[in-house]
Parts: C-alpha cells; structure tokens; sequence
C-alpha cells in the first residue's frame, strides 16, 4: 500500500508540475493573453511569434522540463523498471500541461514536454526524434509538420532501438496522439494555408489592446 501510495504523490506531482501554464505566466508578464493572440495555444511557438524569440525559447525550455524533471528523478526513484516508469510519469505531465487546472484545463499540445519526457526516460529515442523534429522543421518551417513526423519516428526508434514493449506500446500511443492533436494542421497543410515558423515577432499578432 505504501508503494502504491508513493506512486499516487509522484503521479500527482508530475500532473501539477506539468499544469504549470508557462506560455501563459510569461505572456502575462508582458500584459499579454496570450490565448487571444495568434492561433491561441499557450506553446513556445505561440510565444515566439507573438512575444518574440527570447520569451518563446525560454518558454520551450521550461515546458521540456516540465516533462523532463519528473521522468529523470521519479522514474530513478523506481527500481523496478525506472525507465518505463520515467516515461509514465513524464507522461502524466504531458497531460497536466494539455489539461491545466490553472488554465480551464486547457493548454498546448503537449509536443515539449513531451520531449522532456523522452529525453528524462530513454535519452537515445528522444535526441533522435528531436533530430528529426530539427530537420524537418528547418527543411520545411513548419512546426506542426515536424511535430507529426516526430511523432511517428518516435514509433520506429522505439522498435530499432528495442525498447522494452510497454515503452513500444506507449511510443505507438503517443505518436498517435500527436498526429491527432495536429488535425487541423494536418488539414492547412494539405490545403496549402498552414502558417511558416519564424523566429521573428509578428507585429500583427499582438493586438494594440493587449497590455490592457
């Protein structure tokens, strides 16, 4: 029971760290909702393009550690398994960053800390689906793009690289969650209408009412 116990506390833990509404709290202290500017999501992207690259980079370290904190030091906290169990507890923070209770229990999709998980859990399937991320992003400047293919080459890095089947199995899941939360950017992209990634701020996306 008290295992179990210990395992609760460390589920509830990564949840409300994963909660925090980073994107928000930053924006917010430049007078700036940053849910009515842009496409709305509280991610780095978001962030970058409305408040410009130093907040939004700050803010996409942040949410990796979101992830990446609670993988690295709950999972070693686990003898039995520490890497699955890094996963599953980064993983719970995924969800308390798509789900925060600091924010209507709404939030980004979940992409960086993601990441943060990966790289908290099994470091080699995450550098490797960054890289991924990297160059797709870089080849063709779309973020949502480059969040799908990663998300698929998480699935085939996780059989190459033989990770155990819960963590297959959990790669498989979260790469098609991915592709699900990037519908609609599925659909610009095929319609030939989906934003480009840059690192400049976009003058229009921050409404002359915003620090109001």
């Amino acid at each position: 029971m008290n295992d179990w116990l210990r395992i609760g506390a460390m589920a509830v833990g990564s949840f409300l760290l994963g909660s925090i509404p980073i994107g928000i709290l930053l924006a917010k202290s430049k007078g700036v909702d940053i849910r009515k500017v842009g496409s709305g999501n509280i991610g780095a992207t978001n962030v970058i393009r409305a408040l410009g690259p130093k907040l939004g980079t700050l803010c996409f370290f942040l949410d990796v550690a979101k992830g990446y904190l609670p993988a690295l030091f709950f999972g070693a906290l686990m003898p039995d398994q520490p890497q699955t169990w890094g996963f599953v507890f980064g993983l719970i923070a995924v969800f308390g960053h798509m789900f925060s209770p600091f924010a209507s229990f709404k939030g980004g999709k979940g992409i960086a800390t993601g990441l943060g998980a990966l790289l908290g859990s099994t470091p080699l399937v995450g550098w490797s689906a960054l890289a991924v991320f990297i160059v797709v992003a870089f080849a063709t400047r779309y973020v949502s793009l480059a969040s799908v293919c990663a998300g698929i080459a998480l699935i085939v890095f996780g059989y190459v690289y033989k990770s155990p089947m819960p963590l297959q199995i959990a790669y498989y899941c979260l790469g098609i969650f991915v592709i699900l939360r990037h519908r609609e950017n599925i659909s610009r992209l095929l319609a030939g209408t989906e934003s480009k990634f840059s690192f400049k701020k976009a003058p229009q996306s921050v409404p002359e009412d915003a620090s109001t």
